[in-house]
């Protein structure tokens, strides 16, 4: 009699969470990435004001417990900068290892402060309790947007100033530079296809997107380019590895009040090539795919760290959905978030976005209900500006 009532009980609560539509399930432990800026803001009229070095920091969050409740793993202090897409940083697939890239410093001469390319590569133990560093690494200059492949065998990492793309051997927690493969123009970000044999890297001053190919350690650049939209920033690829997204900034990072783009990359075509281009809003930089393969988003910066009498300056980002449906990439609806919002993260189950708000130090947590964005009014504060946020790698 005892476990019947239980057992009616449990189905009462069932009910009940179902009804609510709100209360997710408890899970196991999922792992997001932070990593904060404190040394860049704006003033009100949009001109960068820098501080000195020495407040940064990268979060290790927990968002897999309860999707709507995060819980800070580790707070731990370490240089970063926004200068570049989201990127900068990524967790293996089996939640153990994280580099987190940086590519800026402020320095100060004379009483005045300005940035210069760094070249390190922080690799974070996140098997360890609490999660630690246990390794810098010196690469190009300016390392921004980067990836690890599913196997978490080999990483790649987007040298901007060098124009190059640096290769990382990844055996248990040792992380090697083995090569440099010369790209002929700066890169900000590059990923791998889900297979590992093959990569993108965006070349986003010339408004183009390179094929990298890659066979065990040798990654090979044949001069394979093909056009996007102005300014492809950030880029990523579907589950299945047909299709590949980028945001297409339109203004160097920046928005200018311009309608911007989503440019869709057929990645099976021989040779691949982009075939579509989606209106999304001013300024997109975050972008995500889900890990169910059918959605994606785009986050807009919609002038929230321009000069406030700009036309174009909103107080808040947004974020637009992206419906993909086999190669028709379909925009559906825009939800508004927080100042200046940068990285976006999927939850594993594709069931929940965190978007990182820079200005506002915060993250938004959005619902996923088929291809539409909910706002779940819940938001998680954080320890600095989240400048890049990533989860671990599931495609």
């Amino acid at each position: 009699m005892r476990l019947r009532f239980l057992a009616l009980g449990t189905l009462a609560l069932a009910a009940l969470s179902g009804c609510a539509g709100m209360t997710p399930t408890a899970g196991q432990r999922q792992l997001l990435l932070v990593a904060n800026d404190e040394k860049q803001s704006w003033s009100d009229a949009g001109a960068v004001v820098l501080a000195a070095h020495g407040r940064d920091s990268v979060q290790v969050i927990d968002i897999g417990t309860d999707p709507l409740a995060p819980r800070n793993v580790v707070t731990l202090p370490m240089d970063n900068t926004i200068a570049g897409p989201p990127t900068n940083l990524a967790i293996t697939a089996d939640e153990k290892l994280a580099l987190v890239a940086n590519s800026l410093n402020v320095v100060e001469e004379n009483g005045v402060r300005r940035q210069v390319p760094d070249n390190r590569l922080f690799v974070i133990d996140l098997a360890a309790t609490p999660p630690k560093l246990i390794d810098t690494l010196a690469i190009g200059r300016q390392p921004s947007g980067l990836s690890i492949n599913r196997a978490g065998t080999l990483a790649l990492v987007a040298n901007r100033a060098d124009n190059s793309v640096s290769v990382l051997r990844i055996a248990g927690q040792k992380v090697t530079l083995i090569d440099t493969v010369a790209m002929g123009e700066s890169v900000s970000h590059v990923r791998f296809t889900p297979d590992g044999r093959r990569a993108l890297a965006s070349k986003f001053p010339n408004h183009k997107v390179a094929m990298l190919e890659v066979e065990g350690e040798k990654v090979t650049y044949n001069k394979l380019d093909f056009a996007a939209g102005l300014w492809p920033y950030n880029l990523d690829v579907t589950p299945d590895g047909k299709l590949a997204l980028t945001a297409d900034n339109g203004n160097s990072g920046a928005s200018d009040g311009q309608i911007d783009t989503v440019s869709v990359i057929d990645l099976e075509a021989k040779p691949p090539r982009v075939i579509d281009k989606v209106v999304v809003g001013d300024g997109p930089e975050g972008l995500a795919v889900s890990p169910t393969g059918k959605f994606a988003v785009a986050v807009l910066l919609r002038g929230s760290n321009s000069a406030k009498n700009a036309y174009f300056y909103n107080r808040n980002g947004s974020v637009v959905g992206l419906r993909i449906d086999g190669r028709k990439v379909t925009r559906t609806n825009e939800v508004e978030v927080r100042g200046l919002p940068e990285g976006a993260v999927f939850s594993a189950d594709g069931k929940y976005l965190y978007v990182g708000n820079f200005i506002d130090q915060d993250i938004t947590i959005l619902r996923v209900d088929g291809d539409t964005l909910v706002p779940t009014g819940k938001s998680f504060g954080l320890a600095g500006h989240p400048a890049a946020m990533r989860g671990r790698v599931t495609h």
